[in-house]
């Protein structure tokens, strides 16, 4: 059988399993039924189960082909099944886009504690998991990466390399000093934010990053998609880090790169926003919902400025410590034009932002306006029939000689009716019903 045939067949094969996936779960949230598992339930697990088994047989390369295939959203659902240990090699062989889509849709919190140690070879970085202090006895890292490390993995850790790690739970502190600043044995710390943005929400994820020897330790509560960038970059392009301080700018280029892409996509969900609010008229509901989506846009807005200038604080500190080679100054120039660049952007959307809400709570006020119209012309136009019923409520002889006359109600409520018309009339003429 050929390559590309056995590639449709399982294109075919993981497309069939989606799909009864799909169905099964569509069925089970249309059940009306306690929340106890479904059939539909039990069949949609089995359906994922079938996909995990398949994608157990298929060859990486062959994964990468298939989800370069699929739908945005059949991807990702694929690329959750894929095992752990698989999906750096399939990574490395996807396109630029979609790695990045992935990388960054697929994220979850990452409550497994990881190390990860990088040496460089042959001018790439190498990634040796890490899971025992006898591990790092003959490793020679220019990167230590830790992931949601407990205070005995910090200790171990710390004590091998002579450094102190600190509990990334803990980085809280705004000063500067606090932040970045060097220790008597020439260690460099710096406490900086990175930022994280999913489907599911956006925040700010404190990492320190620490300098000693040439080598970077990184401690963090999660997995980051900067981070998981940077080292297929690095595990895959020559020469692209030669030590630690590189790895350390290029995590400060990444993250600037990935703000840059976060700005992007508030670029193009204002976009429609802007389209539904200036290119019609919208109703209290509709606008209610466009104030949930410009809210949610200003946060991520909010977010990513106060991610570049945290970084920007952090790359400032480098250039003035003189830590850095010429050509790591230069890059590091680099970075903060391109944060400072960044700077404008935000700039330009926070205005934007207020506009749209200002123009979303006008037409909220305009709707309540013509609500608020419409009683004031009713009360006025209904004032002479109810004038009119006053005066033949009062049930006296003499004066209205139509109280004896057989047609005297028919003709009051004629009146009525007429005294209702003509002021409606007249302000329709006027225009004060449109």
């Amino acid at each position: 059988m050929s390559e590309e045939k056995k590639i449709q067949d399982h294109l075919a094969d993981v497309r069939h399993l989606l799909a009864g996936h799909k169905f099964e779960e569509d069925l089970a949230e249309r059940q009306e039924m306690p929340r106890h598992e479904t059939g539909e339930e039990v069949l949609a697990k089995q359906h994922l189960a079938g996909l995990r088994t398949l994608l157990e047989r298929i060859p990486p390369a062959e994964i990468a082909q298939t989800i370069e295939a699929l739908d945005p959203e059949d991807r990702l659902l694929v690329w959750t099944e894929v095992r752990e240990e698989r999906g750096e090699a399939i990574l490395e062989i996807l396109s630029d886009e979609v790695r990045q889509d992935l990388i960054g849709d697929s994220h979850f919190r990452n409550e497994k504690t990881t190390i990860s140690a990088f040496e460089l070879r042959n001018g790439r970085l190498s990634q040796i998991v890490v899971n025992t202090p006898y591990d790092l006895k003959c490793l020679k890292p220019i990167w230590v990466d830790l992931v949601a490390p407990t205070p005995e993995i910090r200790s171990w850790v710390g004590r091998f390399f002579d450094v102190e790690l600190p509990n990334p739970s803990n980085l809280t502190d705004l000063e500067s000093s606090a932040r970045f600043y060097v220790e008597d044995n020439g260690e460099i710390h710096l406490h900086s934010d990175f930022l994280l943005d999913t489907r599911e929400g956006s925040r700010n994820v404190a990492v320190a990053l620490i300098l000693h020897r040439d080598v970077l330790f990184t401690v963090r509560t999660e997995e980051l998609p900067v981070f998981r960038l940077q080292r297929l970059r690095a595990r895959t392009q020559p020469g692209y880090v030669t030590d630690g301080k590189d790895v350390l700018l290029d995590l400060y280029a990444a993250d600037a790169e990935y703000s840059a892409d976060a700005l992007e996509d508030v670029y193009a969900a204002l976009e429609v926003v802007s389209k539904h609010v200036l290119g019609t008229e919208i109703t209290d509901t509709e606008a209610a919902k466009i104030l949930a989506d410009i809210a949610r846009e200003e946060d991520l807005n909010g977010r990513i400025r106060r991610n570049v200038h945290d970084t920007r604080r952090a790359v400032s500190f480098l250039t003035r410590g003189k830590f850095l080679t010429a050509d790591q100054l230069e890059d590091a120039r680099q970075i903060i034009r391109d944060i400072e660049s960044l700077d404008g952007h935000t700039s330009f959307l926070f205005g934007k932002i207020n506009f749209l809400m200002d123009a979303t709570v006008g037409f909220i006020n305009i709707n309540q306006n013509k609500i608020i119209k419409i009683f004031s012309v009713a009360s006025v136009a209904l004032l002479p029939p109810t004038l009119i019923a006053s005066i033949y409520g009062m049930n006296f002889k003499g004066v209205f000689p139509e109280l004896e006359w057989e047609y005297g109600y028919p003709y009051s409520l004629l009146l009525m009716i007429v005294s209702v018309a003509l002021p409606f009339w007249y302000f329709n003429k006027k225009g004060w019903l449109r």
